[in-house]
């Protein structure tokens, strides 16, 4: 191990920017500068971060920022640098930007000595492709602030030390910055990756904004940060059951019901596409015109209206002929609301899924100021900006609780919604003033039906990037699942049906953006029998190497009080030993890559979450892995779940020591209520 090759921030290369993909990617930042980029303005870029840095603060920043940089080259950068600071309030490094496509290439496109590591750049460059990314020339993928990376420099740093590594090394990274290869062995993951994670009295919004700014932490959202963003496909199941289940919660048919929301976003952007396969007429408000204009390009919404008298007219005519339609409304969704509520509009479902998480940065605009106008407000008076967000907050919250009057059914969606709400003093307390008037979906719908059973967002990528192998892997694990439900116990059977369901119309929705990717629910037994036989499948050379992941938003891999963990009614929603647990477990069980984040989709501070990537290559020790990893991977949250007295997850631990006779789980005791009764 003591003959590692070794790697320079700047190594000596002759090679132009002109160079070949495979070389531009192993000469990692170049060692002749490249031009300065034109900055294009007819991309989706992230809006200006407001002035946080001190004086003496900005000098800490362009320290920080240079020594990615041989010193020959810090006088011509540091201005460039000092300049993108002032601007945009981040040094981005636009300069470093590659000139290649962005996009995932098959595996075999990518240089390196591990399979493994080739993989995972696949990911990387999934990430960050144009059709994926939200911000993609900023390094976002969605969320408003869910960065990849900090900066170009981390991004080729980390695609040459992925090009270098082998099956013996570990690369680490911290909040976007490679930290370095570091000896280990097969049996570890070839990439750990942290984000975010600062100490706890750290982590108020300003905080992220002052460390961001220094270029030493970074917000990874859940799966931007660790490589397994797939795009809106990736919550577009999980969107789609809710809104089943939440029409049968309501006990009426999705077909003619109105669901209204509003975020087209990156994982606001499925909305529609869900709304569209569980059969209802969808209402999804967005500010940004370039979003909703790459969601109607995309398909993911069918039409586009501006004006909101058009867009009363259009819902009344949808429901008069029960159609199955998304209308993308560019405007604020407070319009709608307070429109439909004087036009006497019958709303079914009502939800947000902006991203509140990030209020004074993006994630929320004010109603009554152009788009254009609150950008500016942000950057140049925050102040202001945060008084407009909170006044909208109250008009948006008053306007549903008119709407839930009449019968509509509201569910906080996991975007701190509610919580910010609250904060802003609005409406949204129940009459005991320590809950929320509305439930969030985890609590009513996912928490209950799926997580506590161990049914979560399961997925795989085909490295091959062959449309003919997603193709094939859709009907092996629809086989896998239909095998299941033959004996599949009645308290599971609704959601295996609504699984098989959902593989057998995925080619038709055509959810596919960017790699060949595929979205599940299922549980540990599902996902380990669905890996195998895809394993089983690449050793018999019928489909190439798959990669294996998921969301966040899963039974295991977090810990947040307003999202994941909502329905954990023991005391211990603020806790988050599952989500450490989970990584930690999952690290020396067989992962290729493992991360956690401070974080998520409700807020830097309100969330841990940790997640993974397997590669499977069709070997014996892959089967080994995914058996051990996936088991573990599951179970870790339903015990805790089951902990907390959760009925489903008492059956679903239950179940999994039936079938693991290794697993012994403690089961509480119950106490009688009449006890607690003085």
């Amino acid at each position: 191990m003591n003959n590692l090759p070794q790697i320079t921030l700047n190594p000596i290369s002759s090679l132009e920017a002109s160079g070949t993909f495979q070389e531009q990617i192993k000469q990692g930042i170049p060692a002749i500068l490249p031009q300065p980029k034109q900055y294009e303005t007819d991309i989706n870029h992230a809006p200006k971060r407001k002035e946080i840095l001190s004086a003496e603060e900005k000098k800490l920043a362009l320290r920080n920022a240079l020594r990615y940089f041989e010193p020959k080259h810090h006088t011509e950068l540091i201005q460039e640098f000092r300049q993108e600071l002032e601007i945009y309030g981040r040094i981005y490094m636009y300069r470093f930007r590659p000139d290649y496509e962005m996009r995932a290439r098959p595996i075999n496109e990518y240089p390196g000595k591990s399979e493994q590591a080739k993989a995972i750049m696949l990911m990387i460059q999934n990430n960050l492709d144009y059709a994926v990314a939200q911000h993609p020339h900023e390094l976002i993928t969605y969320g408003g602030n869910g960065a990849v990376f900090q900066n170009w420099a981390q991004y080729l740093l980390t695609m040459q030390y992925l090009s270098e590594i082998t099956d013996e090394q570990t690369l680490t990274m911290y909040s976007g910055h490679p930290m370095g290869l570091f000896p280990s062995h097969k049996e570890a993951p070839r990439v750990v990756v942290t984000n975010g994670m600062v100490i706890p009295n750290y982590s108020k919004p300003d905080d992220w904004e002052k460390m961001n700014a220094l270029g030493v932490s970074q917000y990874g959202q859940m799966t931007a940060g660790s490589y397994m963003y797939i795009g809106p496909q990736g919550i577009v199941h999980g969107t789609t059951i809710t809104v089943l289940n939440a029409f049968r919660k309501i006990k009426r048919s999705p077909k003619s019901g109105l669901f209204v929301t509003s975020g087209l976003g990156g994982m606001s952007g499925a909305q529609p596409k869900a709304g569209n396969i569980a059969g209802c007429i969808t209402v999804c408000a967005e500010v940004n015109p370039k979003i909703t204009r790459i969601r109607h390009s995309q398909g993911w919404i069918n039409e586009v209206i501006e004006n909101i008298d058009a867009l009363v007219k259009r819902v009344t005519l949808a429901k008069a002929n029960k159609e199955i339609v998304s209308i993308g409304y560019l405007g604020n969704v407070v319009d709608v609301w307070e429109k439909f509520d004087q036009e006497n509009i019958h709303i079914d479902l009502g939800s947000d899924q902006t991203s509140l998480h990030n209020p004074w940065a993006g994630g929320y605009y004010p109603a009554d100021v152009s788009f254009d106008e609150a950008n500016e407000m942000m950057a140049n008076n925050p102040d202001l900006f945060k008084i407009k967000v909170q006044e909208t907050l109250r008009r948006h919250t008053t306007a549903i609780n008119k709407h839930t009057a009449k019968g509509t059914y509201f569910f906080d969606y996991g975007n701190a919604f509610l919580l910010e709400a609250s904060r802003a003093g609005a409406d949204v307390m129940a009459e005991n003033h320590i809950d929320f008037r509305y439930p969030s979906y985890v609590q009513d719908i996912m928490g209950p039906m799926c997580f506590d059973y161990g049914f979560g967002p399961f997925r795989w990528v085909c490295a091959s990037g062959k449309p003919e192998d997603l193709a094939k892997t859709d009907v092996i694990a629809c086989r896998v699942l239909q095998e299941m439900a033959k004996t599949a116990p009645e308290e599971i059977q609704q959601q295996m049906q609504d699984n098989i369901h959902w593989i057998k119309g995925a080619q038709e929705n055509k959810l596919v953006v960017g790699s060949q990717a595929r979205i599940l629910y299922a549980d540990a037994e599902g996902r380990v029998n669905i890996a195998e036989a895809f394993n089983q499948a690449i050793a018999k050379g019928e489909i190439g190497i798959i990669i294996l992941g998921r969301d966040h938003h899963d039974v295991s891999g977090t810990d947040s009080p307003y999202r994941e963990t909502s329905n954990i009614y023991d005391g211990s929603k603020f806790t988050a030993d599952m989500a450490i647990q989970n990584v930690i477990g999952d690290s020396f069980r067989g992962a290729t890559w493992v991360s956690i984040h401070n974080g998520g989709g409700v807020g830097w501070g309100e969330v841990i979450n940790g997640g993974f990537g397997m590669v499977l290559d069709g070997s014996k020790e892959a089967s080994r892995r995914l058996a051990s990893m996936l088991f573990w991977d599951v179970n870790n949250g339903i015990s805790r779940r089951s902990w907390a007295r959760n009925d489903g997850a008492l059956f679903a631990i239950k179940r999994a020591m039936e079938t693991q006779p290794l697993l012994k789980v403690t089961i509480p005791n119950m106490v009688a209520d009449n006890l607690l009764d003085f």
